[in-house]
């Protein structure tokens, strides 16, 4: 068995989202992926990475743990960890780039991951709709990546998103959850189709906005949302003749029976109930409501909230797929209404 010089193996991005356990786990698969590390190699000591790289024990172990646990390292009473197994069935390393973590897209990132064998190596960033953010993690990024899975979502800059994004092999990039104008090549994507998702959602419940004289939409004049949403929306109302409106801010908006409201964020559906509560509305009755993005407590909060979404765990177990299949598929999302007690 020999000592190789980690340092030069091991590393640790403190801005990236990916628990550094994982990076540590991912950096040591890397190594065995490029010679760098071979079967028998004896690894640092829990103490020793800790100094050396400054994480704590327990972040250390965990690494070796999980290290364990898929079969890559064996260890020895006394003497240490060791490289047991260097036969990796996936040679898969991945980048992914999220806009924002949220409880929507935390289903993608857990269903993504669970579909991936154990050996996978993903790197995660969260770039915060920050464009000038976005360009600089892509920029800087590593070339030794099988895939690039990411989110294009900004609140301002987003026009030359297609201009950096040309800058990865597109063999290796999938787009997740929207396409981007101007992406050439060869990409695989797994997205919505905004304006014909929310027409056809709202398609469904047009006999229960029927009794409503009004629907609003909240959509904030700086979001990172599609405006293809608000085309969906303006089209099913002109169409079906309903009364419509823009609203960029719920918290100016004066409350009056008869309107049904769309929220795309949770933070202004949070205040939009709390103006019916405190106002004592009736939620499906005096004022309707319905809300983008399924999420566990919209089952729960006031007898059920209706929403109007895509199905995240199947975007995140297709984009898997794609993965493993090495595929270049463009997949349109299923979108699906779930009708309840708030409209």
């Amino acid at each position: 068995m020999k000592h190789p010089e980690f340092r030069h193996i091991i590393s640790i991005d403190y801005q990236s989202a990916t628990p550094k356990y994982r990076q540590l786990a991912n950096s040591v698969l890397t190594g065995i992926r490029t010679g760098q590390l071979k079967k028998d190699d004896v690894l640092p000591s829990i103490n020793e990475l800790s100094f050396q790289f400054e994480i704590s024990r327990d972040t250390a172990e965990k690494g070796y743990k999980y290290l364990k646990e898929i079969g890559v390292l064996g260890s020895i009473p006394g003497k240490g960890f060791y490289i047991a197994n260097t036969d990796l069935s996936q040679s898969l390393k991945i980048f992914l780039l999220f806009n924002k973590l949220s409880a929507h897209k935390k289903i993608i990132y857990d269903s993504l991951i669970a579909a991936l064998p154990d050996t996978a190596s993903v790197d995660f960033y969260i770039y915060n709709n920050d464009f000038s953010f976005f360009k600089r993690l892509i920029q800087n990024k590593k070339n030794d990546y099988s895939h690039y899975v990411i989110i294009p979502h900004f609140i301002e800059g987003g026009e030359n998103a297609a201009e950096i994004i040309n800058t990865i092999d597109q063999s290796k990039l999938i787009l997740l959850d929207k396409l981007v104008a101007g992406v050439e090549g060869n990409f695989a994507s797994v997205f919505e189709n905004f304006e014909e998702d929310i027409y056809q959602a709202l398609l469904q419940t047009k006999s229960a906005l029927s009794k409503y004289h009004t629907i609003k939409i909240v959509f904030p004049q700086h979001s990172y949302f599609p405006l293809e949403i608000v085309k969906g929306f303006e089209r099913f109302c002109i169409e079906h003749n309903f009364t419509h409106q823009l609203v960029y801010d719920i918290a100016l908006e004066t409350l009056r029976t008869g309107v049904a409201y769309i929220n795309l964020m949770e933070h202004d559906l949070v205040i939009l109930i709390e103006k019916i509560i405190s106002q004592k509305f009736i939620i499906g009755k005096d004022i309707g409501v319905i809300s983008y993005n399924e999420t566990p407590l919209k089952k729960i909060i006031l007898n059920g909230i209706t929403t109007i979404s895509t199905d995240f765990q199947w975007m995140g177990k297709r984009t898997a797929e794609i993965i493993l299949n090495n595929s270049s598929e463009h997949i349109a999302i299923p979108f699906s209404l779930t009708l309840r007690n708030s409209l």
